[in-house]
């Protein structure tokens, strides 16, 4: 079995994690090939000393790995899916922040649940990812023009708020006056939108959501479209650029750009452990509280 393995370092929540990671997968004989950067910052901490394999942004990973298991947060996860794009290798996340959606993998029981990847008894779910084509081109988003949570447009250097021009399958919808507009995923949906008062969506839901972003008319509220909508953006305002953002991924555009943002034709599959349900971390994390049953 072959493994890929990328990550965050966080000194004291961290540690613990990589040691006990680096010992189950050794002590089971898999072969793990670490991100080039996170590799050297765990021999700079000397956390490990054994030689890997490593990979880069440039090394397309492919079929002969299990998965990618991503050790930080779900800002980790959203990079960790830089590296995995279109060639179908599940993220597996090991949560080593505080709320993970996606980094489903607790440390309290991080042998146990590593223990379901060595015997493959897990399952896959897929994500929706969202694309972005600008005119005129930003080469920001030109290589990775994609989302996994969502796609942003935000007010810059400026306390006024932009007008977002938004078309739905280019009938027109409305022009948002506010701080900026957040086009959600269902995954992104327990992010940023939820922030703002978006609505929560399972992951299988076929949708999106528009929320805007502290609008100036109290009767713009979050939208739920069809998946398959294609959606179209002109952003003005005072200042000469605004922010658009793919998931962690920002970059300044000039007022008047138009913006295109539709689903891509490939998915990012998500591992499944047992027994660790969007709606188990939406009880514990999120809605009511710690699970008394568990």
């Amino acid at each position: 079995m072959k493994i890929a393995i990328y990550g965050q370092y966080y000194q004291n929540s961290t540690e613990p994690i990589i040691k006990d990671i680096f010992s189950f997968f050794n002590s089971n004989n898999v072969e793990m090939v670490i991100e080039e950067n996170f590799l050297n910052m765990l021999y700079e901490k000397q956390l490990v000393k054994k030689e890997y394999k490593t990979f880069t942004p440039n090394t397309a990973l492919d079929t002969s790995f299990e998965m990618l298991i991503s050790i930080g947060g779900d800002g980790t996860i959203l990079r960790a899916a830089a590296f995995v794009r279109n060639s179908g290798v599940p993220l597996l996340g090991i949560n080593a922040g505080r709320l993970g959606f996606l980094a489903k993998v607790q440390k309290e029981n991080i042998d146990d649940l590593l223990q379901f990847v060595i015997d493959r008894n897990y399952t896959t779910s897929e994500r929706t990812l969202l694309g972005l084509t600008a005119d005129p081109k930003n080469d920001a988003f030109e290589e990775l023009n994609f989302a996994m949570n969502e796609v942003t447009v935000s007010r810059k250097d400026t306390t006024s708020m932009i007008t977002v021009e938004t078309y739905l399958n280019n009938e027109y919808l409305n022009s948002y006056w506010a701080d900026g507009l957040i086009i959600s995923t269902p995954t992104g949906s327990t992010g940023y939108s939820l922030s703002c008062g978006g609505p929560i969506l399972t992951p299988d839901v076929k949708s999106l959501v528009i929320t805007p972003i502290a609008p100036h008319n109290l009767t713009a509220r979050p939208l739920v479209i069809p998946d398959d909508t294609e959606i179209t953006l002109r952003v003005t305002g005072r200042e000469d650029q605004y922010l658009v953002s793919l998931d962690s991924r920002i970059s300044s555009v000039k007022n008047e750009s138009i913006l295109k943002i539709k689903k891509t034709d490939y998915k990012i599959k998500m591992v499944e452990i047992p027994g660790e349900t969007f709606l188990k971390t939406l009880r514990n994390k999120l809605l009511w509280g710690e699970d008394k049953r568990n």
